[in-house]
């Protein structure tokens, strides 16, 4: 029987409209605990090691990973592994985060336990108040109720939401205090697109670069464009900073009596260059805005030296557009 179509579309937005009105509620139901389960993090020598059994476990290993990729060391601990060996990754300069929708998943006891042995301070999330997950923790975070959205209330959709929301808002409001940047996310996520979307120029850019002085006669500088393969060649002064640059637009408008010219005479004085250390895809929006393929690095504040150039193809191989 073929479903109906619009009843599929009812039940979707039916569910999405019940886990919404759960973030409201957690939103609403924030408070100095929230606060305190940061504090504790922001102390930690160690890492934070995040426990939960089920769903509350595939949540959990996301969450810890959010952490490792925005600069909180953490790790997700299966509990059952745990009672099996794991439990001598949790130490005490660590901070353990478990969560549990009923806060009394026998599978956490013997973490729970632990972390009261050993003084490794305990965020307890959980949505049951007076359970033993969050009566045993030192900060305690109850999720506020709200029915799940399977209709039958024994599926964990809102629970889950609503802990995963948790989760990155913890992540956020760390990375907020830490002061974590873009640059910082690429060194813990180097690889897909956003690691390509957040490579630097200097990560991308040749080195050996075409460059004649500014007395250097026109023929000796086609053969240093044709040799480098950039279709430009950088024009230096006597203190070696970079005065000008000759792209095929410099050469089609000298066409005439070209080869008894000096590059000073053909190059395009100051020319748009780029910091080094600026990300990647700062450079293609500049080529893009100026319709040239290639741009030269000099350091800011350094002596006006080119350090190295960068051609749009190079963005393109490392899939930064």
């Amino acid at each position: 029987m073929t479903p109906d179509r619009a009843t599929l579309l009812d039940t979707g937005r039916r569910v999405i409209e019940i886990e919404a009105r759960a973030l409201d509620l957690l939103t609403a139901s924030l408070d100095d605990n929230f606060a305190a389960a940061v504090e504790i993090i922001l102390k930690a020598r160690g890492r934070v090691i995040v426990s939960g059994m089920g769903k509350s476990g595939h949540v959990g290993r996301k969450i810890a990973a959010t952490f490792a990729s925005t600069g909180t060391p953490a790790q997700f601990v299966h509990p059952a592994e745990a009672s099996h060996g794991d439990l001598g990754m949790v130490t005490p300069a660590d901070v353990a985060l478990v969560l549990s929708n009923s806060g009394e998943t026998p599978e956490l006891a013997d973490i729970i336990a632990h972390t009261r042995r050993f003084s490794i301070p305990l965020i307890g999330v959980a949505s049951r108040e007076g359970s033993t997950l969050l009566r045993q923790s030192d900060v305690a975070i109850l999720l506020p109720k709200a029915e799940e959205a399977c209709g039958t209330g024994v599926v964990p959709t809102t629970s889950t939401t609503m802990t995963l929301a948790l989760g990155d808002a913890l992540a956020v409001a760390l990375m907020e205090h830490r002061q974590f940047t873009p640059e910082d996310f690429r060194t813990y996520h180097p690889g897909g697109k956003l690691g390509a979307r957040l490579s630097r120029v200097a990560d991308l850019m040749h080195r050996d670069m075409p460059l004649v002085a500014m007395d250097t006669a026109m023929g000796d500088a086609l053969l240093a464009i044709s040799q480098k393969g950039f279709g430009v060649v950088g024009v230096t002064d006597d203190a070696g900073r970079l005065a000008g640059i000759i792209t095929d637009g410099d050469l089609r408008r000298h066409m005439e009596g070209l080869l008894s010219r000096t590059a000073a005479e053909v190059m395009t004085a100051a020319p748009r260059t780029i910091d080094p250390g600026a990300l990647a895809e700062k450079a293609v929006a500049v080529m893009n805005d100026r319709k040239i393929t290639c741009l030269f690095a000099v350091d800011p504040v350094g002596d006006g030296r080119p350090l190295g150039i960068l051609h749009i193809h190079d963005c393109l191989r490392a899939g930064v557009v």
